[in-house]
């Protein structure tokens, strides 16, 4: 009961994109930098300026939060290393201003970055977990790709939805990040193209998966009044959830963690999903968008099939989601998609989008998912974010 403290004291500003690369020869260390670097020039910030500093990446290994600091000539007051990827974004806002509101720190750096070698996502995989390499590898069975086609499988077959449901929010995601200049992926996607791409592991398609590519996101956690001296537009937090391993007895991820405490999340924020402006949510396959939308509240569990058919989700729609393309479209960054909901639904709160901007947009939900096993994501989040007045 404690999470429903209120976290007046503390926004969200100065959303940075470093843009993404295929492929790059630079070291995550490389990237986070650049991200510093964002944030010094978008702020009027030195090094000494900022005292706290929150951190995720998958390829800075052996380097975690304390090597990178030393990287970067930084001596924060207050340190947090968050490795659960996808997730990572909602728990850096979460811990960032809980520092922020008990003065542990005043400004705080949250950075997530990462790089793609040639090589990088076939060594992070091998190294991802000591369930996968016990109880997965030895079976020659392993990667994302394997484990969503199972997920997506049993989600289709529980609900109802088809691949042309899916197809929609990829068209929409791919529509969507036509006008975002940092999207990898900008190019039109029909309906049809996305239906007849080849398939990857059945049910999953081309199309359902993201591409891996170097890249890093990063925003400032400050004060109210931190961020309106140095003239920074900012949001407020209305509420958040966190939760881990939820559900594990359920043969099948049907839910995440979102389900368990919904009700928290729309209770502290004193709205409900009908008054939000733009959605942001981890989307490294459809079916996450899917899952993530239902146990978020914004239909029913069960009718989310209804729900994708009946919305429109572009920019001017019904339900803005993933704005600048996401994941699908834009790229994912390592664990930087995981901060990329975060400073997507900044910039379009705040009127500083990369790309089109959502009519009038004031309130964001963002989710988050992260560090799937075998069969299912353990790491979930969500935050409902306002524009300050």
């Amino acid at each position: 009961m404690g999470g429903r403290l209120s976290y007046d004291g503390a926004v969200l500003c100065a959303p940075v994109t470093v843009p993404y690369e295929r492929f790059s020869r630079e070291t995550a260390h490389h990237w986070t930098a650049r991200a510093m670097r964002g944030l010094a020039e978008a702020t009027g910030w030195r090094a000494e300026d900022f005292d706290g500093f929150c951190f995720a990446s998958f390829t800075a290994a052996p380097d975690t939060a304390v090597g990178m600091i030393q990287h970067l000539g930084l001596s924060p007051r207050w340190l947090d290393h968050i490795p659960t990827g996808g997730a990572s974004g909602v728990m850096a806002l979460r811990r960032a201003a809980r520092a922020v509101q008990s003065g542990d720190a005043d400004i705080v750096a949250c950075v997530a970055a990462d790089t793609n070698h040639i090589d990088s996502f076939r060594q992070t995989l091998a190294g991802f977990s000591r369930f996968s390499q016990d109880a997965v590898y030895p079976y020659g069975f392993g990667g994302p790709n394997a484990t969503f086609a199972l997920i997506t499988d049993a989600y289709m077959r529980a609900y109802g939805v088809t691949r042309e449901d899916f197809g929609k929010l990829c068209v929409a995601q791919r529509d969507n990040a036509r006008s975002n200049p940092f999207a990898l992926q900008r190019g039109e996607l029909t309906l049809d193209a996305y239906l007849r791409a080849r398939p990857i592991c059945d049910p999953i398609h081309l199309y359902d998966c993201v591409m891996p590519c170097a890249g890093a996101e990063a925003f400032i956690v400050t004060t109210p009044e931190i961020a309106a001296k140095r003239g920074l537009p900012a949001a407020r937090i209305l509420s958040t959830i966190e939760r881990h391993n939820a559900f594990p007895d359920e043969p099948e991820q049907l839910r995440g963690g979102w389900a368990v405490d919904v009700g928290e999340l729309w209770s502290m924020a004193g709205i409900g999903p009908k008054e939000v402006d733009t959605l942001q949510v981890y989307d490294d396959y459809p079916v996450i968008v899917a899952m993530q939308i239902e146990d978020l509240g914004f239909c029913p569990k069960g009718e989310v099939a209804h729900y994708i058919r009946a919305t429109r989700f572009g920019i001017d729609g019904d339900l803005p989601l993933n704005t600048n393309g996401g994941q699908l479209s834009a790229g994912q960054a390592g664990a930087a998609g995981g901060f990329q909901n975060v400073t997507e639904a900044l910039r379009q709160i705040t009127g500083q989008p990369l790309g089109a901007a959502v009519p009038d947009a004031q309130i964001a939900t963002i989710s988050g998912f992260g560090l799937v096993n075998y069969d299912r994501g353990v790491c979930t989040g969500a935050a409902v974010l306002e524009a300050c007045a």
